[in-house]
């Protein structure tokens, strides 16, 4: 994928390559510099806004020109950027990125002629995009023989043919060529393109229309298992049914232009900066704007990029009516969860159970959500509902367990607690998280500690460097009186996690049993300097920490009317 990567990132970074600002006029340096810090805070608004002040002192200097442009494309203010990129060329300068958006304005008005002559004059968007452009620009003059010679081109380049491939189908599909469509597709040539969910989506649509809908159910059945997304099923229903379904993925050639961006956003979202990425997106959305795939592509990657604010209004721009509107309600949650705006978030939520109550993934997000809300009881609720609509459990749900398991935990219902850990160890035996949660809070209730021990000794061999767990195995061996053993695991967890209060305090204790009471005395300390009140855990108690300063272990243990230390013992329970 190094080509590819290189291939769509040169236009993106074109954006830094230009030659450096120049004098300045009075004012454009501070303007310039708040431009600067905006785009390194990822703040496209402000950004936009100063990159704009700025070219009024300077309206021809080309990097402030092509920084505004990008700035626009983020925001999706595509015609903006197009304006921008005039002024740009216009002065003689050449820039990808400019021309991406001028590219975008040509084939949101149907401008193919346009489109042609900016790629024949090597105005174009790079090696791949203006092959497949091309070749959708073609098909957009009315040209379908040329369209496909020029997919044929692009195909000949090493590594493009699967893109070349999965756009040609869509081409001869988008004509109702739709037998030719799906020999391509057949003959595997789309090297696995056509099993992503849109392919295979667009695949089934054109099953359907050449009469073959049993196969295209078969189809879904084995790209997805488990339980399908709503959009997945009405489609597999309206297949099963004998119903046609009409080819909708691509139905011009600006749809097709705008599928090409779409492709190229995916093939980069896990190979390149999610900033980079957003062009692409940002490009597709603005082509189709009921490209719904491209919308929720687009929030994630601002979610990503830490643009609360715009993810939440791209999130907003799904119907309700669409069968992914519960994936754009939920990202628009966790937005504004990310936001800190905890009671809207639960709005979203609330009004989702209402309207989606049948997908248990609303009700286990609502559930997470009011866990670390703190409000355990409508969190256990929740993943009951959760639970309930998925019916027979698999491996899959053992987290919906896990998760209830804590809210009972909290709660103080341990009986019910125990029997959710216990049961999420069925479906998934060796499932490190669930080992050290119930194994930890046996040790914390001094209960069955030979099987605490064993759990979370199976979790450190699966996750050895997370410093939780590692905590766990140092304190239930401190518990179980083998207070020598449990020094190298605390003092590791200690190295795993340096300013936890909870490892600081545990490893303090530890110091204590083994009669290095100086250096127990130093980590309780290190421990109330890390405790922060407003999110302290529970298990965090700094009054006793002190105590223990003021008198030792060994009173506070007395005083509490625990065992003193080497008779902690296993209850047989």
């Amino acid at each position: 994928m190094t080509f590819l990567r290189t291939a769509l990132c040169s236009a993106a970074l074109a954006a830094t390559c230009l030659v450096p600002l120049g004098a300045s006029a009075n004012g454009l340096a501070g303007d310039y510099l708040a431009a600067r810090q905006a785009s390194f805070m990822g703040d496209y608004k402000a950004s936009a806004e100063y990159y704009g002040r700025a070219i009024l002192f300077d309206p021809t200097n080309p990097q402030l020109l092509e920084r505004a442009i990008l700035a626009h494309v983020s925001l999706g203010e595509l015609e903006r950027a197009a304006n921008l990129a005039d002024k740009l060329t216009g002065e003689g300068y050449t820039s990808q990125l400019a021309h991406m958006a001028q590219v975008t304005r040509d084939a949101k008005s149907d401008n193919y002629a346009a489109i042609l002559l900016a790629i024949s004059e090597n105005r174009g968007l790079g090696p791949l995009a203006d092959g497949l452009v091309q070749a959708w620009s073609e098909l957009g003059q009315g040209d379908m023989s040329a369209a496909l010679v020029a997919f044929d081109e692009v195909a000949k380049v090493q590594g493009l043919a699967p893109f070349a491939t999965y756009h040609k189908a869509m081409a001869l599909a988008s004509v109702g060529d739709f037998e030719s469509a799906e020999g391509l597709f057949a003959s595997d040539a789309t090297g696995g393109m056509e099993m992503t969910r849109r392919g295979v989506m667009a695949r089934a649509e054109i099953l359907s229309q050449l009469g073959q809908s049993e196969e295209a159910v078969d189809l879904i059945d084995t790209a997805f298992t488990g339980e399908l997304d709503p959009g997945l099923k009405g489609l597999r229903a309206k297949l099963a049914e004998g119903e046609p379904v009409s080819f909708s993925h691509v139905q011009s050639a600006r749809d097709g232009v705008a599928e090409v961006f779409y492709t190229l956003a995916g093939a980069l979202s896990n190979e390149s900066n999610d900033d980079f990425t957003l062009i692409y997106a940002r490009l597709a959305e603005h082509l189709r704007p009921d490209h719904v795939d491209a919308i929720l592509l687009t929030a994630e990657l601002l979610e990503s990029l830490g643009q609360n604010d715009l993810a939440v209004q791209t999130y907003k721009q799904v119907p309700r009516d669409h069968p992914s509107f519960h994936a754009a309600e939920l990202g628009r949650a966790e937005a504004l969860r990310e936001q800190d705006k905890m009671d809207a978030a639960v709005e979203v939520l609330d009004q989702l159970a209402s309207t989606h109550g049948d997908l248990p993934i609303v009700h286990s997000t609502r559930g997470d959500l009011m866990r670390q809300l703190e409000r355990y009881e409508e969190a256990t609720e929740a993943y009951t509902t959760a639970v309930d609509r998925h019916g027979e459990l698999t491996q899959r749900q053992w987290f919906l367990l896990y998760a209830r398991g804590i809210t009972h935990e909290r709660r103080g219902m341990w009986p019910e607690a125990e029997a959710d850990f216990r049961k999420a160890l069925e479906l998934n035996p060796d499932q490190p998280q669930v080992l050290n949660y119930l194994g930890y809070s046996l040790v914390e209730k001094q209960i069955k500690l030979e099987e605490a021990l064993d759990m979370i000794q199976r979790a450190v061999e699966a996750r050895p460097n997370s410093g939780y767990i590692v905590d766990s195995l140092g304190w239930v061996l401190y518990r179980l009186g083998r207070y020598e053993e449990a020094v190298e695991h605390m003092e590791r967890a200690a190295e795993l996690m340096p300013i936890d209060p909870i490892v600081n305090d545990h490893l303090g204790d530890v110091f204590w049993a083994v009669g290095r009471k100086l250096e127990a005395q130093f980590q309780w300390k290190r421990a109330l300097s890390f405790v922060d009140y407003e999110s302290t855990a529970e298990e965090v108690k700094p009054d006793r920490i002190r105590r223990k300063l003021e008198v030792g272990l060994d009173q506070v243990l007395a005083e509490e009317g625990a065992p003193p230390l080497r008779m902690a013992e296993d209850d047989g329970n």
